[in-house]
C-alpha cells in the first residue's frame, strides 16, 4: 500500500534531481521516507536522494520498492502548474502508480525492478576539502566555464584561502577565486580535480535553486555535492568521479 499528496512543485524538484543523472531507477518508498540512489550509465557520477514523510501533505506507505521511468515521470510533472497538488496511488497489484491532478489521471505502468541496476553502495572516501557556497554562485561558474571549455577544475588553496574554479580551452581560459567573505564556509585543505563539464552542467541546473551547496574535495579525486530540497525535508547528494589530466 502507497498513497500520498504532495505539492507538485516539491515532488518536481525531487523528479528532477534524478532526472539529472538517469532515466529510470529503483524508487524505495519506506513508511518514512522516499528515497533513490543511482548510477549513471557510464558509471561516472551517482545520485542520492531522500524525502521524508513531512515533505508530503499525506503520506502512507507500508514498503514498496518501485520501477520509475524517470524521464516519464518528469514529462508528465511538466503538465503540472504552481500549486498544484499531485496525488499518487500504487495499485493493489503493485504494477501501476495513479498519478492525479486537477482534472487529470494518469495510470503509469511501472517498470520491472529487476531489469535496472540496484542500488550502489556509496563508496568510502576520504574528501577532507569542504566549502559552502550559494546554488545561483556555483552553476554562474559552471556555465561561464561551459562557454571556453568542456573541463573544469574545483580547488581550494589553503595558503589564500580560496575555493578557485578554473577552465581552460584551446584559446580562453577562465578563473573564479572566492575567499572566505564570498563563500559561506570553507575547510582550508590543498583540493583539486578536474571535471566534465558535461555532467556539471545538468547538475548545475538543480543546484542553482539551492540556497546552499556543500561540496566535498581531495586531491584527484571525486567531488560531492549535498543540498536540501523541500524546504529542509529532503535532501540530495551527487558524486562525480574526476578526468583523467593528460600528460
Amino acid at each position: 500500500m502507497f498513497k500520498s499528496t504532495i505539492d507538485a512543485d516539491i515532488f518536481r524538484e525531487s523528479i528532477d534531481a534524478i532526472a539529472a543523472l538517469v532515466t529510470e531507477c529503483r524508487l524505495h518508498v519506506e513508511p518514512s521516507m522516499i528515497r533513490t540512489r543511482a548510477v549513471d550509465t557510464a558509471n561516472v557520477a551517482m545520485v542520492s536522494l531522500e524525502l521524508q514523510k513531512d515533505a508530503f501533505e499525506s503520506y502512507s506507505s507500508s514498503g514498496h520498492e518501485l520501477g520509475v521511468d524517470i524521464a516519464k515521470m518528469k514529462n508528465i510533472l511538466g503538465m503540472m502548474g504552481k500549486g498544484d497538488a499531485l496525488s499518487m496511488v500504487l495499485d493493489d497489484a503493485g504494477h501501476k502508480l495513479e498519478l492525479s491532478f486537477r482534472s487529470y489521471r494518469y495510470s503509469i505502468t511501472l517498470l520491472d525492478v529487476n531489469t535496472i541496476r540496484k542500488d550502489p553502495n556509496p563508496p568510502t572516501i576520504d574528501l577532507p576539502g569542504k566549502v559552502v557556497l550559494s546554488g545561483d554562485a556555483l552553476n554562474s561558474a559552471i556555465k561561464a566555464a561551459a562557454v571556453v571549455s568542456d573541463k573544469i577544475a574545483l580547488g581550494i588553496d589553503p595558503a589564500a584561502p580560496i575555493f578557485y574554479m578554473s577552465a581552460e580551452g584551446d584559446t580562453d581560459h577562465i578563473r573564479l577565486e572566492l575567499g572566505k567573505d564570498e563563500v559561506k564556509f570553507i575547510k582550508p585543505v590543498q583540493a583539486r580535480s578536474l571535471f566534465s563539464l558535461d555532467y556539471l552542467k545538468d547538475m548545475g541546473k538543480v543546484m542553482g535553486k539551492a540556497e546552499e551547496v556543500e561540496i566535498y574535495l581531495g586531491m584527484d579525486h571525486p567531488v560531492r555535492f549535498s543540498f536540501p530540497i523541500a524546504g529542509g525535508k529532503g535532501r540530495v547528494e551527487y558524486l562525480l568521479a574526476p578526468r583523467i589530466e593528460a600528460d
